[in-house]
């Protein structure tokens, strides 16, 4: 079936939203951040978001992309691109799709300036030899782990180390500065292939702590004699579905167990509060998270590859 490509509209948010969560169903993906997403990208990032759409009028996928910036947040040279082709479809739609999305993709950042873009594909049996077919070098694994709430037994909770109370974000919603120290120090040390860069203050504000389904009632702080120490994000759909956005410990606390933590808080919260499914993020790398990440009773339910392509 024949693929055209278009430049999304906001009437297509829940249908792309709709394909994205199909493709991706450890991701919490709603049509509110789809807009949101577009509304706070910076102008220099360049973002951008593809539809493909089948001969019929239906949504076969998306792409977003743009160009990773620096610390004075100027373009790197680096760009991303995230296709996603609805697996609802039949096969053959589905490849001409995602592989249309990532040549327009691969074509627009190349125009924009970047050298090389980053993707990650589903390790699916099918994704990543798209990705090697279109030039892309394999870097690394990544996997999503996932916890059924409604049927698990959490592990009993961790008592909090001396000096150390457990906060919800909600309680520094009068003043996020403290928050956004915390994530500028955590985000050095997050495992990834382009270093993390965390916005100046009001950009943070307005692209990560106003984000749509961030909540801060479940994502849960770790405050150390007074002061932040290590916090997990907890991204919720509304509709009994979490992610774990981000879980980061300033240096100097580390091997407290403020990870577990804190997870284990946010969890127990989650469920008292009648949410079903937990997913999280991993760097098959980082054994430590992956460590307390399988305490808590997760389970791999998906895995991805890195991949860069010099343009």
């Amino acid at each position: 079936m024949p693929i055209t490509l278009r430049e999304f509209a906001p009437a297509d948010a829940e249908g792309v939203a709709q394909a994205r969560r199909a493709a991706v169903p450890f991701m919490v993906v709603t049509a509110e951040t789809l807009l949101w997403e577009l509304r706070t990208a910076p102008p220099e990032q360049r973002y951008r978001l593809l539809v493909a759409e089948t001969a019929d009028g239906r949504i076969a996928g998306s792409v977003r992309m743009g160009l990773y910036l620096d610390d004075d947040s100027r373009p790197d040279g680096r760009a991303f691109a995230s296709p996603y082709a609805d697996p609802r479809l039949d096969g053959p739609t589905a490849e001409a799709a995602g592989s249309a999305l990532l040549g327009a993709a691969e074509e627009y950042l190349a125009a924009a300036g970047a050298g090389s873009v980053y993707i990650w594909a589903n390790d699916d049996g099918h994704s990543p030899a798209r990705a090697e077919a279109h030039g892309y070098r394999r870097l690394r694994r990544a996997g999503f782990l996932r916890l059924d709430l409604a049927a698990t037994a959490l592990p009993p909770a961790p008592e909090p180390p001396r000096g150390v109370e457990l906060r919800p974000l909600a309680d520094f919603a009068d003043d996020p500065r403290p928050i956004h120290a915390l994530d500028t120090a955590c985000a050095a040390d997050e495992p990834a292939d382009v270093p993390v860069v965390v916005p100046p203050y009001e950009e943070w504000l307005a692209r990560d702590w106003q984000r749509p389904g961030l909540d801060l009632d479940l994502s849960t702080v770790a405050v150390a004699d007074g002061v932040p120490a290590a916090f997990t994000l907890v991204q919720s759909d509304g509709h009994g579905r979490l992610m774990s956005a981000m879980t980061g410990t300033l240096r100097a606390h580390r091997g407290r167990g403020l990870a577990k933590l804190i997870k284990s808080h946010a969890l127990r919260r989650a469920k008292a509060a009648g949410c079903t499914e937990a997913f999280t993020g991993n760097d098959a790398g980082n054994e430590p998270m992956l460590a307390v990440n399988e305490w808590l009773g997760y389970a791999w339910s998906a895995a991805e590859w890195r991949y860069v392509r010099e343009l």
